[in-house]
């Protein structure tokens, strides 16, 4: 146990806050304004796409309900009040909770495949516990938080998510992973912008705009694959974030993927890879793009949608095929396109772009079990990535795969020997260690992880973990209390901190930190557990985990 002195001069205030306005909805700027003055039947039309309504303010065409997860015993409910939207929760049975948060933000349409909203909490930006599934018209938990027994009211909103579903999206702040300036993004939906480049200089001296076809076909089909391909596995390349990336950049100096060998999963927001399974794309090659099919100007109304999408294959096929092709059936992808229930998103179908000429069952689930990871696209440079392939098998093994383990570790040492400052690679060679139980070598991949990248939270939040098991525990804090400031949704970080003071017997420090922890996530048990034991007489600081 540490000394009073000594102590004493560890503590510190609680972190200070993100002090920032409440977020305002209304400083959304409207889908492509400045582009409608020329361009207006364009923008006219792309105005009633999903696409551009793939983001906005929460008031915008609210969708109100009423949901009880059982697992939970928790009741959520929409409810507009004074102008405003919030998610109520309430549960009266067992522990206790009742609060609400106000809805500011959503992403996803509401009408193709659902919408989740956004709240904040001190300048932190959250994802609501349940999210609107479109195609069975229901409230549900939101995916893979079906069977929690806590209400889960600290999902951060990550930068790769809001990338995807807005527009002029704002870094968050260094060193955190969901604290943005207000508003988080500029643009509601996905505007013209993500596709074409930036307007100014063609609004103002007449330059052009990009134009998709006069890019490769690498660089046209990229600008679809940042958002439409998600894959097994992804990694940022250092140095850069996939938010970064502009049209006819290459979108793979930004971010890599990979899948399975057999393309093992049908994933909501991944249809790249099945299309390159196609006898279409194959057949095609370059010729063929994700606008082959989908003008991203328009949508088809739901009663042309056959005949829309027949006239498509028609282009290639002809129409002496066609003829004697089931002419009955006007519908081309109701046999060759079925929609398969999704792997990774509950409640929702994809439609199947392997084009199958005799449709098949869907893939099977992802498993590492069912092959290599391979790069997607392959190229030479891909091919010869060692670095981001460790990475992504790294992250299997965080999702709990350890039979890949071996292979990760073999393919981090390579890639430590090509860069011995890569954080990131320092990082998973240091929680590979750990999990071996090999303390020393994981501190030491841990703290070269620090000197090259002193934001990074898992190689913090690690090492501050063997240093309190080694009775450092001043040492443990500090680098606990570094994550926290930054992350103050990490509730197991705030609770080891609680318990630091709480075994130097400094049990309002303790208490600040668990209500720090509850602030953010107030059905977390073993916060509240404590928060009981420290307000006791005397005050307590054992608890099991």
């Amino acid at each position: 146990m540490l000394s009073g002195f000594c102590f004493r001069m560890l503590l510190v205030a609680l972190p200070r806050k993100h002090f920032s306005p409440p977020c305002s909805q209304s400083k959304l700027r409207s889908v492509d304004a400045t582009c409608s003055k020329c361009h207006s039947g364009i923008v006219s039309e792309y105005a009633r796409t999903a696409m551009a309504h793939a983001s906005g303010a929460a008031l915008d065409r609210p969708i109100e309900g009423r949901y009880f997860h059982k697992q939970s015993k928790v009741e959520y409910w929409l409810q507009q009040e004074g102008g405003r939207l919030f998610l109520n929760f309430d549960r009266t049975e067992g522990k206790s909770l009742h609060g609400r948060r106000e809805l500011l933000y959503y992403i996803g349409s509401g009408n193709l495949k659902g919408r989740t909203y956004l709240f904040e909490v001190d300048g932190f930006l959250f994802e609501s516990p349940i999210n609107w599934y479109a195609q069975q018209r229901l409230w549900d938990m939101t995916p893979n938080y079906e069977n929690v027994l806590e209400a889960p009211l600290n999902l951060p909103a990550y930068p790769e998510c809001l990338n995807c579903h807005t527009s002029g999206m704002h870094a968050p702040s260094t060193g955190t992973q969901n604290a943005y300036p207000d508003p988080p993004f500029a643009h509601a939906g996905i505007t013209c912008e993500r596709c074409h480049g930036p307007a100014l200089e063609h609004a103002l001296q007449g330059k052009s705009m990009l134009a998709l076809e006069h890019l490769s076909a690498d660089r046209r089909d990229e600008i679809c694959m940042q958002c439409h391909l998600e894959g097994n596995a992804s990694v940022e390349r250092p140095r850069h974030h996939v938010y970064d990336f502009k049209p006819g950049n290459d979108l793979l100096e930004f971010v890599r993927y990979f899948v399975f060998e057999n393309n093992g999963g049908q994933r909501a927001v991944s249809q790249f890879e099945p299309l390159a399974q196609s006898r279409c794309k194959q057949v095609s090659g370059d010729k063929m793009g994700c606008t082959t099919c989908h003008d991203p100007h328009s949508e088809p109304e739901p009663t042309k949608a056959a005949a829309y999408f027949r006239k498509t294959c028609i282009s290639c096929h002809g129409d002496a095929f066609a003829n004697k092709h089931h002419p009955e059936d006007p519908s081309c992808i109701a046999c060759h396109m079925p929609a398969l229930s999704s792997k990774d998103v509950s409640h929702t179908e994809e439609t199947d772009h392997r084009i199958l000429r005799r449709p098949k069952p869907a893939m099977p689930t992802p498993s590492s079990q069912f092959g290599d990871l391979q790069p997607f696209p392959i190229s030479d440079e891909t091919k010869n990535d060692v670095r981001d392939l460790a990475l992504a098998y790294e992250s299997l093994v965080e999702r709990g795969d350890n039979v890949v383990l071996v292979k990760a570790e073999r393919l981090l040492d390579l890639a430590e020997q090509q860069d011995t400052n890569d954080a990131a690679v320092l990082t998973a060679l240091g929680s590979i260690a750990q999990e071996r139980g090999d303390l020393n070598h994981s501190r030491q991949y841990y703290q070269r992880a620090l000197n090259n990248d002193g934001t990074d939270a898992e190689a913090a939040t690690n090492l501050g973990v063997i240093e309190a098991k080694e009775g450092h525990l001043r040492s443990a804090i500090a680098l606990w209390q570094t994550v926290f400031k930054e992350a103050p949704w990490r509730s197991s970080v705030g609770v080891d901190i609680a318990l630091g003071y709480c075994a130097a017997n400094h049990y309002d420090e303790g208490r600040a930190y668990l209500r720090r922890v509850l602030e953010f996530n107030p059905d977390f048990a073993l916060g509240r557990s404590l928060m009981d034991q420290l307000s006791a007489n005397p005050p307590r600081c054992s608890l099991a985990r």
